[in-house]
């Protein structure tokens, strides 16, 4: 039993981080905009297939290998430069303000949109692409091989917490955010530019979520439905940390991907239900989630 502990905390700890990158995205977006971006999971998704394209070109011109570690956040930040602002420029606008159910129907009108754009230019095959894994080999931890790839997802996670924190309360553009968050009405009447904000608010999450997809193309490929399934599973992290709460996302996404991955080791007929069970048992003793409060808004 004690040889089994190490590698579920590690396997854990991996498929904590992929979630993560999902989930953390869609409550940065809501704490901000106040909007529930149904969406999320196809911008997840359309992340894994440019870089799992991207990767693919360079393994098949055969140049530099390492050029893959490059790809896969040049991706990310190609898809968010290019869809964060079109999106909330020409749509998530408009939602500001509306109801909840609202929202949901219109960014599930953009979620539709986005999985057919995906099949008309990425095609509905699997794409597969291990290149970044395979060159960083593997290490020996408490005697089990584990590779070095998924110990490097859960440190970009660490980071991006660590970088997303010190963005908020220690930079200009954090004390912007904070402000409209808190206030926007009031933001607005002392000078901030929200539009601005909200643009760079909503791209910074298209961001962390093609960041994801991307991270995730070298351990498992990408194929037509993962956008559902991840925007499903980043809504119920965000429930049980608490829609808006940055930690909450971390701490949640801790807890999905331990239920999954114990799931996996013992039960593994139950591995799709696992991260729901968790969810309704964190629902039901924190109805607003770990770190969720019924007045508090605080990014």
């Amino acid at each position: 039993m004690s040889n089994a502990i190490i590698p579920l905390l590690l396997d854990s700890l991996a498929s904590a981080a992929l979630i993560f990158f999902a989930a953390v995205g869609l409550t940065l977006v809501f704490s901000v905009l106040r909007v529930l971006n149904v969406a999320h999971g196809s911008l997840y998704s359309i992340g894994g297939y440019v870089a799992a394209s991207v990767c693919l070109f360079i393994a098949s011109r055969q140049l530099n290998p390492y050029l893959s570690f490059v790809a896969l956040l040049f991706s990310a930040v190609f898809v968010a430069a290019i869809l964060g602002p079109l999106i909330e420029r020409s749509l998530v606008r408009w939602t500001y303000g509306k109801s909840e159910a609202v929202q949901i129907l219109i960014t599930f009108g953009l979620f539709l949109i986005l999985e057919d754009l995906q099949r008309l230019v990425f095609g509905v095959q699997s794409l597969y692409e291990d290149s970044p894994m395979r060159l960083l080999g593997t290490s020996s931890i408490g005697g089990v091989v584990y590779l070095n790839y998924q110990i490097l997802l859960v440190a970009m996670a660490v980071l991006v917490v660590v970088g997303l924190r010190l963005l908020i309360n220690h930079t200009r553009l954090g004390r912007l955010i904070t402000a409209v968050v808190t206030d926007r009405e009031m933001a607005q009447s002392i000078g901030i530019d929200t539009n601005r904000i909200f643009i760079l608010a909503f791209s910074l999450g298209v961001f962390l979520a093609a960041l994801g997809g991307a991270l995730a193309t070298p351990t498992s490929g990408i194929a037509p439905g993962l956008g559902a399934d991840t925007m499903v599973l980043a809504f119920a992290v965000a429930a049980i940390g608490g829609l808006g709460q940055i930690e909450g996302a971390a701490v949640a996404s801790l807890i999905v991907g331990f239920a999954r991955v114990l799931a996996i080791y013992l039960v593994p007929s139950l591995d799709a239900v696992a991260p729901y069970a968790a969810m309704l048992a964190v629902l039901l003793i924190r109805p607003y989630g770990l770190f969720g409060s019924v007045t508090a808004r605080r990014i």
